[in-house]
């Protein structure tokens, strides 16, 4: 029962510790169980949560008093460890901020413990949440379960790694240019990073640039995310940018009133793909279209025109170094080679800032005329599955690319704000998961979610899990 209990998506839990079918207690010890057995080699988990037990057993008690209970009441979820999480450890990934316990949970934390969510534990990240690879100096790197020589990616990669290995039925991520999504298909699982401000940073940092970051659920299941995301929106009256209350719906399941269009992509704009990826992503499009929905490949020209990635480093870099000269400001023997990294790099002149302004307002222009003639729009998340550890320069497609070039097809969702599901549906020779991105336009994840929900319910790598 405890491997049925910890490969479980987080909308089963919940029901079978509703019908009394489990307990939140053995759903709790089964996944402490299985951090024990497996996180020595994957090194996903940073902190435990002192009180998950004592949690587990108020839930259990409220269960057998018949308690009104909520969507994930007993059901554990993990955090990145960037989100602030009330009297638990919350260290940035860096000695900087060794010991570090907030005073109150992030908005979206409390919304999940205020959904009956017990917090389980804290997951692993680069240095103030900033690479593809999660490592610093504080906890080390995380190993990709599905391979431990290769990385789960970054930023959120601790949280990806533990939800692909069973350690965690949910949790949360954040996304700067790829970080929620990017983890997700290097490890298989299912993530969203939602339009802009549908859901607070409040009690997540780095906040700036806060027009680019996002928190997201992660989970491995697309009804896990629906459900995540349904108790995370909306605003909490401190994020100046967490504004909208237009109404959500999962989407799942429902008959459309009209024919869905959706279109697909793999370039160009969004620079080199591997053909692995791009067959995966040709399969996803042909998938729907077995199954009625109009698909065509397309274009957008302003991707084109406007590399979103090079727009994206000009804009970011001025907004977010600030943050990090006053982080590391007297801690200079604490810093690793991110933080280097950032601190070094020279400034945008200001005429090159103001024309990536102009040219993240052309790629949102672009976009927007995309979605006046289709629903969602289908691209890879990234060009090549996940990587070994180190490697910083890739041969794609028999181009010679950077680090930074697998963020090409993430981080134009990041410039623009508009929402995208990362889901697995392919698995490359080498026997690593490769996911594809679905794309909406502004506050249109009802919609991404279905069309996400119909791939996975005829995903032919539904289920897979990893051997560790």
């Amino acid at each position: 029962m405890s491997t049925e209990i910890f490969f479980q998506d987080a909308t089963k839990l919940a029901e079978l510790i509703r019908t009394r079918e489990v307990s939140p207690v053995e759903v709790m010890q089964a996944h402490l169980d299985r951090i024990d057995a497996v996180n020595p080699k994957i090194n996903a988990i940073v902190t435990l949560a002192d009180n998950a037990l004592d949690a587990a057993k108020s839930a259990e008690a409220a269960v057998l008093a018949g308690e009104e209970l909520g969507p994930l009441h007993g059901v554990p979820f993990t955090v990145k460890d960037s989100i602030d999480t009330a009297g638990v450890l919350t260290q940035r990934g860096s000695p900087i901020f060794k010991g570090r316990s907030p005073d109150a949970d992030a908005t979206s934390v409390a919304r999940l413990k205020k959904a009956g969510g017990v917090l389980l534990a804290k997951t692993n990240l680069p240095e103030f949440s900033y690479w593809i690879e999660s490592d610093n100096l504080l906890t080390g790197a995380t190993n990709n379960p599905w391979d431990l020589t290769r990385t789960p990616g970054g930023s959120s990669g601790g949280e990806s790694a533990a939800i692909a290995a069973g350690m965690s039925p949910i949790g949360l991520g954040t996304d700067l240019a790829i970080s929620v999504r990017g983890p997700a298909a290097q490890t298989g699982i299912t993530s969203m990073k939602a339009t802009h401000g549908r859901v607070p940073m409040t009690g997540i940092w780095p906040r700036a640039p806060r027009r680019f970051w996002h928190v997201g659920p992660m989970a491995r299941s697309v009804r896990d995310i629906a459900l995540a995301f349904s108790l995370l929106a909306g605003p909490d009256g401190k994020d100046a940018f967490a504004s909208s209350a237009v109404p959500f719906d999962t989407g799942i399941g429902r008959e459309s009133y009209r024919p869905i269009r959706v279109g697909w992509m793999v370039g160009p704009g969004y620079g080199p793909v591997d053909p692995e990826v791009a067959a995966t992503v040709r399969a996803a499009a042909e998938a729907l279209k077995d199954i009625g929905i109009v698909v065509e490949q397309v274009s957008i020209p302003a991707l084109e025109r406007d590399f979103a990635l090079d727009v994206f480093n000009k804009l970011h870099i001025m907004e977010m170094k600030p943050a990090f000269v006053e982080a590391t400001a007297g801690h200079r023997d604490m810093m690793f080679k991110m933080s280097k990294t950032m601190l070094s790099l020279p400034d945008t002149s200001m005429s090159d800032y103001i024309e990536a302004e102009q040219a993240a307002e052309r790629i949102r222009d672009g976009y927007a005329d995309y979605f006046t003639r289709y629903d969602a729009l289908i691209t890879h998340v990234l060009p090549i599955p996940a990587h070994k550890h180190g490697v910083e320069e890739f041969v794609i497609d028999g181009q010679t690319v950077d680090a930074r070039y697998l963020q090409g097809a993430t981080v134009p969702l990041n410039v623009t704000g508009l929402p995208g599901v990362a889901m697995r549906f392919g698995t490359s020779k080498e026997g690593l998961p490769i996911n594809v991105q679905i794309v909406g336009k502004w506050q249109a994840e009802s919609t991404i979610l279905h069309v996400a929900s119909l791939l996975e319910a005829v995903s032919p790598v539904r289920g897979l899990r990893p051997v560790i």
